[in-house]
């Protein structure tokens, strides 16, 4: 609409009764004569957006309230100017930076009185008038009508239209207190100099009202886009962008600045409304309820304090679960990390403005971009927003903690490192299933299926199943990190070294942080009824057990847990052996099996490769007690030194692994103490002619029972002695980790299809992958400039280990397969 228009035609008069139909205000204050005009003096109100609705309510409610019409010409002197109001923003590009003809012409009036005649023409009062069309979005109880509600953002045509059809019953009209044009524009300035004074004052009236009404404006795209291509490294950054691909250096700030609009979250609390009221109604539907443990963590240190969060991941369900709980719980929902993967329509677009930002999977090749996003990362940790992500970088397939990735986590050591005047305090996240939204489509990747890519047709068809019983989640806050706390116990001088995240220190320190935060994670694991269903039925033959056999197992978990305790923040089962089996059948993760000598559980063929996966979530909290089962079970009897060098170097491979959270010199307590509880369940006894461990005899139950306790451990050991036993087969420096990675692979496959090793995630790549770059750090292989590893006996021996805790039949296999397979390519020499 042009401010030329004759807002008092018989069209215009016809549209405000038509929209009245529909509309209904809330007007304030509720009597004009509060707002003080002076009857004398020539009004003229401001509306803040270009819009024809917003018009004609304040024509109309001008009217009633005996206002001066908004409609009517100001005569002011010899200047008589068609109408008594203007639209401070006239588009929605708010640094357009045209002003309204009657702005221009009210104030050229001012500023061209003489000095001495200043009173000669009347003054005009300036009455700003904030239009809102419904509530703020916390007050909204309906998901259409909190997404389309006031934001900070101008709304186009369409969306305003949408505002009347669903707020039209519900809009406030607030009328403030004239301003003295005259006293606002001093003498002797220039029009020009006027015109820029007057849209900012009033620019700024309206962002407090409107703040008062909404909340604070927190969408990054409005207010920090500029700020993000102001910052140092992004100014060098796209001066080398120019300089190397020869190219204008306002095309490469342009560049820069789509980086910027692709990785910024839009936030807009409407939207955070409609999600929540959304998952309000979808949790009920999907889960038998969220538990959420040790939330008070969170509280306590929020005040003051910079808040990352990182959770495991195990599900897409993860962020929306998190970020539900924290605004639930009072606090401000976090920013989280995206992969740009999730950038679909639609669902982008409002992921987007519910605080989501989008990183690519890699930065490499891209100097440009990835100096964008360290800077907006580092804006947002400087501003205080609360952040999420997920160090492992994707969801883990197989249900173990990931090997944590340095990327984004690195960003944030060094945003902290360059300015460290905000506490800042990382914060582990336990989320764990009972079922899982992608589990078969895990269990298609582990077989060696593509990955399927997310799509919206994917997520539409993924509704069909709210109707299913997903059991109930378990969210558990782990120990905070304070990182300046451990910046100054990894490396003292980081204060006056600087923010250089290229330097070797702080790698370092980078890897260690993620290695901490890993281990923290895992110390919050809450064991749920699914886990200890999945950790017994998996150890048995056929996934089959009798029903005392089946709630015998899970009393001892439970007793390891309770009484060997793994860590403090760690969460226990608290329901009864039997009430956890029935709660399984519930869930068909188990079924029933009539028979004259007793029933039978079995685990139904197409949950066993799923439950795998609920198994994983939990292992680290029994690798010690399966360990020592094994090795008792597989020797009948060891003295307490052999066991004790044993489990050291077993546990030592796999500590890395796993995330276990016990250093080396606290082994042998923590051993202790299960020892002590085996022997208290009568899985152990120690003879007393000769004091050392021993096992029960093979034909009892209690015999029966260690195995099936060092069963869950396993195909964890057979990974590591294959890798063991390819290294030990082709020598040292003979292969490169490439190499190694693929013959592991391969030859994994093969056995998982010739031998009893059908456990989908056993010859998983990424699982290899990950313990060879585990050997690599705690420098059990080293590479040389050929990229070929090398080791000595420290690594080799472990492998004479694996006699006392796997049967032969599996040691013969595995050698067996190392022996006999084909030679792996080398990679080409580095």
């Amino acid at each position: 609409m042009s401010d030329r228009v004759n807002a008092s035609g018989w069209l215009l008069r016809l549209a405000r009764r038509l929209l009245y139909l529909w509309v209904r205000t809330s007007v304030f204050p509720e009597r004009p004569a509060e707002l003080g005009l002076d009857p004398a003096r020539p009004v003229c109100y401001v509306l803040q957006d270009r819009h024809l609705s917003n018009l004609l309510v304040l024509v109309e409610e001008s009217r009633r309230a005996g206002l001066p019409r908004a409609e009517a010409p100001i005569a002011r002197g010899r200047q008589r100017l068609p109408r008594s109001f203007f639209f401070l923003n006239r588009h929605r590009d708010l640094a357009s930076g045209e002003h309204s003809a009657l702005l221009t012409a009210l104030v050229r009036e001012t500023v061209g009185e003489p000095n001495g005649s200043r009173q000669a023409v009347e003054d005009v009062q300036l009455v700003p008038v904030l239009i809102l069309w419904g509530r703020a979005p916390d007050k909204q109880q309906s998901i259409l009508k909190a997404l389309f509600s006031e934001t900070w953002r101008p709304p186009g045509a369409w969306r305003q239209l949408l505002a009347i059809v669903l707020h039209g019953r519900n809009v406030l009209v607030r009328y403030s207190a004239p301003i003295s044009l005259r006293r606002l524009i001093p003498a002797g300035v220039s029009e020009e100099h006027a015109r820029r004074k007057l849209s900012r004052v009033l620019r700024v009236h309206f962002h407090r009202q409107r703040q008062m009404a909404i909340g604070p404006d927190l969408s990054h795209r409005n207010t920090q886009i500029g700020a993000v291509l102001a910052g140092e490294g992004v100014r060098a950054a796209i001066a080398s962008e120019a300089a190397t691909r020869h190219i204008p250096l306002a095309a490469a700030r342009l560049k820069a600045a789509d980086f910027a609009l692709e990785i910024a979250s839009d936030y807009s609390y409407g939207a955070v409304r409609a999600l929540e009221l959304f998952l309000s109604w979808l949790w009920p539907r999907l889960y038998d309820g969220i538990e959420l443990h040790h939330f008070d963590l969170v509280t306590r240190i929020a005040p003051g304090h910079e808040i990352v969060y990182v959770p495991c991941h195990r599900s897409h369900v993860d962020y929306l679960l998190l970020s539900y709980l924290i605004h639930r719980n009072g606090l401000t929902p976090p920013h989280i990390a995206a992969g740009a993967n999730l950038k679909l329509p639609i669902v982008g677009a409002l992921l987007r403005r519910c605080g989501a930002f989008f990183l690519r999977r890699s930065l490499k090749g891209e100097p440009l971009y990835a100096a964008v996003f360290d800077e907006y990362l580092h804006l947002m940790l400087a501003r205080g927003f609360p952040l999420e992500y997920f160090i492992e970088g994707g969801r883990s397939r197989s249900g173990r903690m990931l090997a944590p990735k340095a990327g984004i986590l690195g960003m944030t050591v060094h945003s902290f490192i360059r300015e460290h005047s905000r506490p800042l305090v990382f914060v582990p996240v336990y989320i764990g299933y009972e079922k899982l939204l992608e589990g078969r489509a895990y269990v298609g990747e582990l077989a060696g299926k593509a990955k399927q890519r997310e799509s919206l047709w994917g997520i539409l068809k993924s509704i069909r199943r709210i109707k299913r019983v997903f059991g109930k989640v378990y969210v558990n806050i782990g120990e905070p990190l304070l990182l300046a706390g451990f910046l100054d116990a990894q490396h003292a001088g980081w204060r006056e070294q600087g923010g250089d995240g290229s330097a070797a220190w702080s790698q370092t320190v980078t890897r260690r942080a993620a290695a901490e935060l890993a281990r923290r994670i895992n110390d919050a694991a809450v064991l749920n009824p699914v886990n200890l269903i999945a950790l017994t039925m998996l150890a048995t033959p056929k996934h089959t057990a009798d029903e005392h056999a089946l709630l015998r197992m899970i009393e001892h978990y439970q007793a390891l847990f309770e009484e060997a305790s793994y860590a403090p923040t760690s969460i226990g089962c608290t329901l009864a052996a039997r009430a956890i089996v029935a709660y399984g059948e519930r869930l068909a993760i188990v079924e029933r099996v009539a028979d004259p000598l007793g029933d039978l559980f079995r685990v139904p063929a197409t949950q066993a490769p799923l439950l795998a996966y609920f198994r994983n979530n939990v292992l680290h909290l029994f690798a010690l007690p399966a360990i020592i089962a094994c090795l008792l079970s597989h020797n009948r009897r060891l003295d307490d030194d052999t066991v004790l060098q044993a489990v050291r170097r077993i546990y030592g491979l796999m500590r890395a692994e796993l995330f276990l959270r016990w250093p080396l010199e606290d082994l042998p307590a923590a051993s202790e103490a299960v020892i002590r509880v085996l022997l208290a369940r009568g899985l152990l006894h120690r003879p007393q002619a000769s004091g050392d461990l021993a096992a029960a005899e093979p034909i009892s139950q209690e015999f029966a029972e260690l195995h099936l306790l060092g069963e869950s451990i396993r195909p964890l050991l057979e990974r590591h002695f294959l890798t063991l036993a390819l290294l030990e087969r082709h020598g040292s420096g003979q292969l490169t980790r490439q190499a190694l990675e693929d013959s592991c692979h391969r030859l994994a496959r093969r056995l998982s299809l010739l031998h009893d090793f059908n456990i989908p995630e056993f010859a998983e790549k990424a699982t290899f992958a990950a313990f060879i770059a585990r050997l690599i750090e705690a420098e059990f292989l080293c590479e040389d400039q050929h990229r070929l590893l090398h080791f000595d006996e420290r690594l080799m021996a472990p492998l004479a280990d694996s006699a006392l805790v796997l049967p032969s039949s599996a040691r013969q296999a595995i050698r067996r397969m190392a022996s006999a397979g084909t030679e792996p390519a080398k990679l080409p020499l580095a």
